[in-house]
């Protein structure tokens, strides 16, 4: 009886220790994360049960508790395995492929004016052309028109200088001698009313006769100073309609091209409308300076005709003075 509750003991004590030694284990195969490649864990070996060794009969012996725990019932740590990267990588382009890439505009092209006027449309170069034409023009005019006015004025203002103490028309013209201009051009228109009228007693009417030679005159050096003015006005009031017509062609010719790709990608409109747009401020280029221009020789031509006015003046005095002088001349011929 006694042998069989000391069995029954000893096999209860073993379960105890067994039970407390697999605790701690399970509790720490619970509270770390589970590897990647799953270990099974061997299955405990019992302990073997230490001999009793009686020193007196009748004593019970404890039983030794077992001081080493399996080796193999140690959870292996597990290496964490690598995430897989071929997931979150996209798919890479091989160097030196062409094809294109997704989300990515077709780069515009370059646009410069040479670039714009070039990839214009024919009726569009037309009126760049034109109106490229009418700019030169304008300069032209202004250059040349400048030189003539300067030195008209400045030969007419001489010419009056030299006649401001002459007494006679004959005296004028030897001052003067062969120099052509407006100013010799009366002296003439004077002597030649003064020896056609010669043994006229009216020198009314002489002086009216010569007026109006004068005014011929005048007229005529009107005109001729006026010469390229009136390509200033036109191309000054014209071309910016013209430039508008360019305009509205080329983006006529967008829209259509727009119709036909059947996109409204910058890089597609972009181009069209900046040539048609090219045309409007090539008008404005010949038109702004053209109206400038003809409003500044307007009033140099003013103070020109003014000059030109004293000069008439100056051979009308001179013609006035050759008429009393002749009749008085006479008169004092009479009476001796």
């Amino acid at each position: 009886m006694k042998m069989t509750s000391f069995q029954a003991s000893l096999a209860a004590a073993l379960l105890l220790t067994a039970t407390w030694l697999a605790g701690p284990v399970s509790a720490q195969t619970q509270t770390q994360p589970a590897p990647a490649r799953p270990v099974a864990a061997p299955a405990p070996v019992p302990a073997q049960p230490a001999p009793a060794a009686a020193t007196q009969p009748g004593a019970m012996t404890a039983p030794a508790p077992a001081t080493a725990a399996p080796a193999a019932a140690v959870p292996v740590a597990a290496t964490p395995s690598k995430p897989a990267t071929d997931a979150a990588v996209g798919p890479v382009v091989e160097a030196g492929s062409t094809a294109p890439k997704a989300g990515i505009a077709p780069a515009m092209k370059e646009l410069s004016p040479w670039v714009m006027f070039m990839s214009a449309d024919i009726i569009v170069k037309a009126v760049m052309i034109g109106l490229a034409f009418a700019s030169l023009v304008t300069w032209t005019v202004f250059i040349a028109k400048s030189i003539e006015l300067s030195f008209a004025s400045a030969r007419l203002r001489s010419s009056l200088k030299k006649i401001a103490e002459v007494r006679s028309l004959a005296e004028a013209q030897m001052a003067l001698g062969t120099k052509e201009g407006i100013l010799p051009s009366f002296l003439t228109a004077a002597l030649r009313e003064a020896r056609m009228s010669a043994g006229l007693s009216s020198d009314s009417g002489i002086k009216e006769r010569a007026a109006s030679s004068f005014a011929e005159i005048v007229r005529a050096e009107q005109r001729r100073i006026r010469i390229g003015m009136g390509f200033l006005a036109t191309i000054g009031s014209t071309s910016p309609f013209v430039g508008l017509f360019g305009t509205v062609w080329g983006i006529m010719n967008s829209f259509i091209g727009i119709s036909k790709s059947q996109t409204t990608n910058l890089a597609v409109v972009a181009p069209g409308i900046a040539e048609a747009l090219l045309a409007t401020a090539i008008g404005l280029v010949a038109a702004i300076p053209a109206v400038i221009i003809y409003n500044h020789f307007s009033r140099v031509t003013k103070g020109y005709l003014e000059l030109v006015s004293r000069a008439s003046g100056a051979a009308a005095r001179l013609l006035s003075r050759d008429l009393d002088r002749s009749h008085g001349s006479a008169h004092s011929r009479a009476a001796e």
